[in-house]
Formats: structure tokens, C-alpha cells, sequence
């Protein structure tokens, strides 16, 4: 039988986006919400973010775009991100955004064109911008600058502003009005899954999805500290999270509007801006992934800078060992609870719940309104304490990923079950630990050596910044070396300070010390500023170094 949520299931109101965020005849505040982190002068409160939201609604209604049908933002972080995402989702058209650091060479690059009516593009990037859209045949007049500047920089492109209708416009604009099967099943963004070949695979998410996945995410961090605007806590969030994922958009957009609670946004994130900002403005909540953890735990800038007001740390989107959530809660006196989810679950689904204070390394537990059962190699049930496969249902899992009913098959079944492709363990206590990716896994003489693990080993090297691990085959064929055998092979960001000093040698000798033989990093380490596409390609060609890996049995 499928494991349940312990808490009672939530009541999911089926309605428009913004019907549930504003609902009719509430007065929207003029407290600064959104807030440039390096400006804080320009801010916008909720009631000038509906003010432009409606009117750049109305403006993109005259460009006759139907219900459903895509704008794409290709830009960094800004205050008026926001504004384009209410603007969007709650005319019914569906928003999404692609990765700033995409390149017309990049594999990626047409992408920006190919589900997209307007494109509205940062002035940095309207070159890669009007490059993709001359490659794909995309018109050119329906490409806006967009940027939190009033002032045009780019010549022969329309500023964003010119697309908006009037103040008395806005004024009388209504959010589209949603039947319950509406809100369930039209597309509200479109936001991108991590595959490993070609093409991201777009995920769409309904106005239900966020709403449920919103409801979700505010009891599970309330549960022991409970939510009332008249007794609201004092909460300060940092916008640092890119608003191109899933995990931003939950937070800095839809949860800080919901809560009402402020958020200073950072364009671009640089690790001693992100220190001086939690400093200067008492930042007291952080939504981060490990990587951030590290930085706090071994950047010597950390020491600088006063970040006491810090009291909670919600920790998501790629494994965390418990080793360094306890170092960094311990030495902050923070308190840090993980969570887990998919860009295919709207954003999570199981965490450990707000005031909770777990040092075993758990994922949390589940969500109101889901359920999960766990699938050994044969496809049958496994018990409490048992690895297996996670599977889970529940009113956040997505309706398909655009425009590829294969992918949707093979991950979403007809009764709604997401294959997660996550191999996890399930406790008494309804607490999950997330031990490894299925499809991940790499096979060294038959002993199964889990990416995630030696990912967890390697980012406690002071020196390493972040790390992938991927298996390798060596085509060549050495003397004693069997033929497709499959090595570990590891994808290292290093820090700032070790660059130029520790050698790939180094790591791998390190590593050898703190995991068992198998484990070892046969492969190789290649240092490198970002592995998303270097570590694919290797993995599929098998370019590594060739050498006998038991030339030091």
C-alpha cells in the first residue's frame, strides 16, 4: 500500500492564480515587497505590482495571443520579473523562462523561439536574443527589452513599456475568470527539467499545481510556527534564487506575495553581495541549495560580514549531507531543514517541517494531499526502512511536458503517478531520505556506486565549491582492462583561493582515504566553471583518461 501524507489533506482552491493571491475585494498592501537589493529605493509594493500586471495583461491581450499560449522571459533577476509572471499567468497565458547564461552556440539557444509568441529579453542578452530568432524564423517585432530601466538601451527593439495599456485600462482589467476545470488544467508556466540528452524537457503546470503547491509549502513551514497576519512572525527573505526555476518563482514570487512578506532581490549573485545584503537589510530566512552551504561553511569572506539575523535555512534542489547541514547549523546557531522536489512536482513535495529540528541528513516528510509508494527493480512494493524507487501522486504533480507525449508517458501514468527516478528510504515516523537517482547509479566490477555519495564526500574538501560525479567508459583497452567498464568520474568547481594550486591528483588522492576502492575516482576529476553540458558529453562519448585502473591494486 502507498505511504500517506501524515497530515490531513488541504482544501485547493480551483481558481486563477491571481483570484487566489488577490481574491476579490481585498485591499492590496502598499508595503514594499519586492526590493532591489542594490537599489533598495526602487521597490514595489503589491498594489503597484497589480497596477502594472493588469496593464501589461491588457497590452499583451492586443497582441492576440490565445489562452495557453507561451511568453518566454530570457533575463537575470529584477524587480519587475514579478510583474511580468502575474502579468502572464493570470491573463492565462503561460509563462516561461530560459536560463541567462544560454548561448546562440549552446545547444539551448533556439529554444528561446520555439514555443514562444513574444520574447521579452534583457538588454544584455537581446543580441543572443534577435540571433536565435533570425536562426528559427522568429519575428523580430515581437522581441521587447525588458529591465527594471526606464530608459530604452537597445536600438531598433521596443521597450516592454510600450506594450502596456493605459492606467484606466489597467484600472478596469479583470484576471480571467476560471471554472475548477479551468484552474486544473491550463498551463501556467512552462519551466524547464535537467535531461541528459538534447533539449530540457518542458514541464507545464497549472494554476492548480501552484496553488496546491503553495498551500503545501506554507503548512509544512508553519506547522509548528503558525502563520496569522495579525500575529505574523518577522520575515526577511534575499531573492537570489534564479526566476527562471521553479524554486525561485515559488518563493520570491507567488509565497512572498501570499505572505506578504518582503524580499530583496539580487540581479546577479555574488557571494560577498549576498553576505552584505543579509547584514544591511536583516535577512532572516534563506531558501538556498548546498552549494550556498558551502560557501558558508569554508569562504573566508563568511567571517566578515554579521549574518546573525539569519534563524532559518530551508535547504532543496541537489543532495545535502547531514555532515555539512550540521556544521553550518551548528556554527551559525541556524536552524537548517531540508526538503525535496521536482520541477515536474510544481516545485516540492516532502520537507521537514518549520521548527523541527532534524540532524539526520532527512528529505522531511510528505506533503498534505500526496501519497508515495517505493518500487524495488522488479516493480513490487517495498516496506518501511527498504530502498526504492519513489513514485508519488498529488494535486502539485504536472499535467505533461510540452509538446513530447513519449516523456509524459514514461514518467506520468494515467491514474497520475510521477516516476520520480529518486531512490529513497521511508521511516515509522514518516520522515524520507533520498539515497540516490536510479538512472544514476554506476556500476563498478557489479557494486553499485551511488553519484550522490561521493557528490556529498567531495564538497567536504575545503577547497571544492561544488561537484558533479558522473560514470565514464573507457573505450580504450590498457592491458587488464576489460572492455566497457564503467568508472566514476568527477566534475569539480573549485574555490576561488584553490585555483592554480590543487591539482586534479590532489582530489583523487584525497578521496581515496574516505570511501571504499569501488568508489574510487577511476574516471578522473576535470575541474571546470559549470558542468551542465561538459559532464553529458563526456558520459555519452566516454572521452576520458586512459589508464589501468588497478595498476595500484
Amino acid at each position: 500500500m502507498p505511504f500517506k501524507s501524515l497530515y490531513s489533506d488541504l482544501d485547493i482552491p480551483e481558481v486563477n492564480l491571481l483570484t487566489y493571491l488577490f481574491p476579490p475585494g481585498s485591499t492590496p498592501s502598499d508595503d514594499p515587497i519586492w526590493i532591489d537589493s542594490k537599489e533598495p529605493e526602487k521597490s514595489l509594493s503589491s498594489k503597484q505590482l497589480l497596477q502594472l500586471s493588469k496593464r501589461l495583461a491588457c497590452g499583451l491581450e492586443k497582441l492576440n495571443i490565445a489562452i495557453g499560449e507561451v511568453i518566454m522571459i530570457y533575463s537575470p533577476n529584477h524587480i519587475f520579473v514579478p510583474v511580468s509572471y502575474f502579468a502572464i499567468v493570470g491573463a492565462g497565458f503561460a509563462f516561461s523562462a530560459a536560463n541567462p547564461v544560454y548561448t546562440l552556440s549552446g545547444k539551448h539557444s533556439s529554444f528561446l523561439c520555439i514555443i514562444s509568441r513574444v520574447i521579452l529579453a534583457h538588454p544584455s542578452m537581446l543580441k543572443t536574443a534577435i540571433a536565435a530568432a533570425a536562426k528559427s524564423g522568429f519575428p523580430k517585432n515581437r522581441i521587447f527589452q525588458f529591465s527594471d530601466d526606464e530608459d530604452a538601451t537597445f536600438t531598433g527593439i521596443k521597450d516592454w513599456r510600450t506594450i502596456m495599456g493605459s492606467v484606466e485600462e489597467g484600472e478596469g482589467y479583470s484576471w480571467a475568470k476560471f471554472t475548477p476545470e479551468q484552474s486544473l488544467k491550463t498551463t501556467a508556466t512552462i519551466n524547464y527539467s535537467s535531461g541528459t540528452t538534447g533539449l530540457p524537457k518542458g514541464v507545464c503546470v497549472s494554476h492548480y499545481n501552484l496553488i496546491a503547491n503553495v498551500e503545501q509549502a506554507i503548512f509544512m513551514k508553519y506547522l509548528h510556527k503558525p502563520f496569522t497576519f495579525k500575529n505574523r512572525p518577522v520575515e526577511r527573505w534575499i531573492g537570489f534564487l534564479p526566476l527562471y526555476h521553479a524554486y525561485g518563482q515559488l518563493y520570491t514570487i507567488i509565497m512572498a506575495a501570499k505572505l506578504q512578506i518582503p524580499v530583496f532581490i539580487m540581479k546577479q549573485f555574488i557571494y560577498r553581495d549576498f553576505l552584505a545584503s543579509i547584514q544591511k537589510f536583516k535577512i532572516t530566512h534563506l531558501q538556498v541549495a548546498p552549494p550556498i552551504l558551502v560557501m558558508l561553511n569554508k569562504r573566508p569572506e563568511t567571517t566578515v560580514y554579521d549574518i546573525s539575523s539569519v534563524t532559518d535555512i530551508l535547504c532543496g534542489a541537489a543532495p545535502l549531507s547531514k555532515e555539512l547541514q550540521n556544521d553550518v547549523s551548528t556554527r551559525f546557531h541556524v536552524q537548517i531543514n531540508q526538503g525535496w522536489g521536482m520541477t515536474e512536482l510544481t516545485c516540492g513535495a516532502i520537507q521537514v517541517p518549520g521548527g523541527i529540528n532534524d540532524r539526520t541528513g532527512s528529505v522531511g516528510q510528505l506533503d498534505p494531499n500526496c501519497e508515495v509508494k517505493l518500487l524495488d527493480d522488479d516493480g513490487r512494493e517495498v516496506g518501511v526502512a527498504q530502498p526504492g524507487e519513489l513514485y508519488i501522486r498529488g494535486p502539485n504533480v504536472c499535467l505533461r511536458y510540452w509538446n513530447n507525449e513519449v516523456a509524459t508517458k514514461q514518467s506520468i501514468s494515467p491514474d497520475n503517478w510521477l516516476r520520480t527516478g529518486d531512490i529513497a528510504v521511508y521511516d515509522k515516523k514518516g520522515y524520507f531520505w533520498i539515497v540516490d537517482r536510479k538512472k544514476e547509479l554506476i556500476k563498478v566490477n557489479g557494486l553499485q556506486v551511488a553519484p550522490a555519495e561521493l557528490e556529498a564526500v567531495l564538497l567536504e574538501h575545503e577547497h571544492v565549491a561544488d561537484a558533479a560525479v558522473v560514470g565514464i567508459t573507457l573505450y580504450c583497452i590498457p592491458r587488464r582492462l576489460k572492455h566497457d567498464e564503467e568508472w566514476p568520474r568527477a566534475y569539480i568547481a573549485l574555490q576561488d583561493i584553490a585555483k592554480g594550486i590543487t591539482k586534479p591528483a590532489d582530489i583523487e588522492e584525497w578521496i581515496k582515504h574516505r570511501v571504499a576502492k569501488h568508489k574510487w575516482l577511476v574516471g578522473g576529476v576535470t575541474f571546470v566553471d559549470e558542468w551542465e553540458d561538459t559532464a553529458e558529453d563526456d558520459e555519452r562519448m566516454g572521452e576520458g583518461r586512459c589508464r589501468n585502473p588497478r595498476e595500484e591494486d
